[in-house]
């Protein structure tokens, strides 16, 4: 099921019903019929949890690897006829003309669910913010912890997963506005968690490296999750189970970190050119399985936008925070933290704080020399990731610690900001003289930054 109608803007001036297309872009006015499925399938359905950062893959491919004409024409109304005509030329006249954020929810199974309406009506699984913006031609993406202690309107104190239970789409983009200082959420997108596994399947499964062998079952959920130590190529079921397994010590926040694995996997899968001949049944798949109110315009000028994103292009970072302590609440929450939290949301989204912010208790500043830095061996040689920590720590940097080696051999050295401080991680770079930043959340959990040390640091060393 797939509406799209013209966003009203409610009296929390929440979201934004100014146009995101440039003033060039063919008027949309003319066209309100409910949306077709193919550009949902294009830009936001062929991934993760139905993430809109999978456009940009998909919409590349269409781009390189076949015309556009054969997979995404035939499925066009006959209200857009003229783009049925005019092909490329028409349907590249579409464009974005403001950064543009969407709220993408992953919906928990509804039990006993009659229609598809009521399939929508639970909790958020999976909470995705999302930024395209047209200026710096990149995609910022803030994963939402979906345990986020936050205020619910006439509900109360309680998780971030309940306001689409109270609300909608509509609640849950107002809470996460207000949690968020006040960030414009422009649109939202639900999909269905069922559609995952179909998803996973639909393109052939996923590359996954499985740090550790996961076991785990609930009879009341009808989970039962037994996986092994190592690169795998997971299936849908298998998948699901790498997503949803919570049966270690970092909870929730190690199930966001998995989440933001399998989605650079996918983005990898559908950057192939084996995906275009699956396109059309990745299309029909999720027609029963996305709810959202950007409307078939909005999509096309996505869908464009995408096309120029390099693979450099993407940002992924969590929203800080901690856990609450045994007592603390009636519940266990993911505490905010402010400070943290204001830093990433100017970084990513271009939003200052608030005047006043109260903290709490745990967003002092630090300087970077005291931040936590995690260090791991990429190189297949051994003692260099000990080596590194003994260069950082001849510079007055104190707070590192080695972690396992990692699973691939890389040619350059990265600095995951694990908490989105791009500022200190290029510092990092500068420091060392070499390595390439990542914004994401894929690193060692405890970590401010993870350094992934390559080969071109050994190079560096030993021509020294």
């Amino acid at each position: 099921m797939v509406r799209g109608q013209d966003v009203a803007v409610g009296d929390e001036g929440v979201q934004n019903s100014t146009k995101i297309l440039t003033p060039n872009s063919p008027d949309p006015s003319t066209d309100k019929k409910p949306l077709p499925f193919i550009l949902k399938g294009f830009f936001w359905g062929a991934g993760f949890m139905g993430t809109t950062l999978l456009s940009a893959a998909i919409g590349t491919a269409i781009a390189l690897y076949t015309p556009l004409s054969q997979v995404l024409l035939p499925f066009l109304p006959s209200s857009l006829e003229s783009i049925k005509e005019d092909g490329l030329q028409q349907l590249g006249s579409y464009s974005l003309g403001r950064p543009v954020n969407i709220l993408v929810m992953g919906i928990d199974r509804v039990e006993g669910a009659v229609d598809n309406d009521a399939s929508f009506d639970g909790r958020s699984d999976t909470i995705l913010l999302l930024r395209f913006d047209p200026e710096s031609e990149q995609v910022n993406m803030l994963s939402i912890p979906r345990d986020s202690q936050v205020l619910i309107p006439d509900v109360g104190i309680t998780k971030i997963n309940d306001a689409n239970v109270y609300g909608g789409g509509k609640l849950a983009s107002q809470v996460v506005s207000e949690a968020l200082n006040g960030v414009p959420v422009d649109r939202y997108v639900r999909v269905t968690t069922d559609t995952f596994k179909e998803l996973v399947n639909a393109v052939g499964g996923v590359n996954v490296f499985v740090p550790n062998d996961m076991k785990y079952q609930d009879v009341t959920q009808d989970l039962n999750i037994d996986l092994e130590k190592g690169w795998q190529v997971l299936d849908g079921e298998q998948a699901e189970q790498f997503a949803r397994f919570r049966n270690d010590e970092y909870g929730d926040i190690g199930r966001v970190q998995r989440q933001q694995v399998l989605l650079k996997a996918l983005r990898e899968k559908v950057q192939s050119p084996s995906i275009i001949p699956r396109l059309p049944s990745l299309i029909r798949l999720l027609q029963q399985h996305i709810d959202t109110d950007l409307t078939w315009e909005e999509m096309l000028a996505l869908m464009n936008f995408s096309r120029q994103l390099n693979q450099d292009s993407l940002n992924m970072v969590m929203l800080p925070g901690r856990f609450s302590e045994a007592g603390e609440y009636n519940r266990s929450y993911w505490i905010i933290a402010n400070q943290a939290k204001n830093q990433v949301m100017t970084e990513f989204f271009g939003v200052e704080p608030p005047l006043q912010v109260l903290g709490d208790g745990n967003d002092e500043a630090i300087a970077p020399q005291r931040l936590r830095i995690a260090i791991q061996n990429a190189t297949g040689e051994n003692d260099i990731a000990r080596e590194l920590s003994q260069y950082l720590g001849e510079r007055d940097f104190t707070n590192t610690y080695l972690t396992s080696d990692y699973q691939e051999i890389l040619e350059e050295t990265q600095i995951i900001a694990q908490k989105g401080d791009l500022k200190t991680a290029y510092q990092l770079v500068d420091l060392l003289g070499t390595g390439r930043v990542e914004a994401s959340s894929t690193g060692s959990i405890e970590s401010d930054f993870t350094i992934r040390v390559g080969k071109d640091w050994l190079e560096r060393t030993m021509a020294e």
